[in-house]
């Protein structure tokens, strides 16, 4: 897997209430990618969860850091079931032709609001040399 601090969004975020990732990822200024290459995105629970009902993660792109007009690429809803301490959240990944500058993930908590638990997430490119990471 290739990935740098720059593809992160999350990095041991807690998730408290519906919110956006504490990062964002910069298309013209981070890790170049090559035409047609693909991005994947991964997710992990650094802190067990409770409480909550399901956990939806969505991706989101703008052209303004602020996301005033971000456009939804897919969401994915996850059962309190499967958001397992230190094991991967599976996810989709985007297209090379999806693309718009700034991207980031919003979660929207569904069900009681948590008082624990924290995602890390972010982007990487190429096979996953993470075991953890590995779906």
């Amino acid at each position: 897997m290739i990935t740098d601090d720059l593809m992160d969004l999350s990095r041991d975020q807690a998730i408290t209430a519906t919110a956006a990732s504490t990062d964002y990822y910069d298309a013209r200024t981070s890790t170049d990618l090559g035409a047609g290459e693909h991005l994947h995105v991964w997710a992990k629970v650094t802190e067990a969860f409770n409480n909550l009902t399901s956990l939806t993660f969505a991706l989101q792109c703008d052209d303004d850091p602020a996301f005033g007009t971000a456009a939804t690429l897919w969401t994915t809803a996850v059962l309190l079931a499967g958001l397992t301490l230190n094991k991967p959240v599976p996810l989709p990944g985007i297209s090379a032709g999806n693309r718009k500058r700034y991207w980031r993930l919003y979660y929207t908590v569904t069900g009681t609001a948590p008082t624990t638990g924290k995602i890390s997430a972010g982007f990487n490119r190429g096979k996953s040399a993470r075991p953890e990471l590995t779906y």
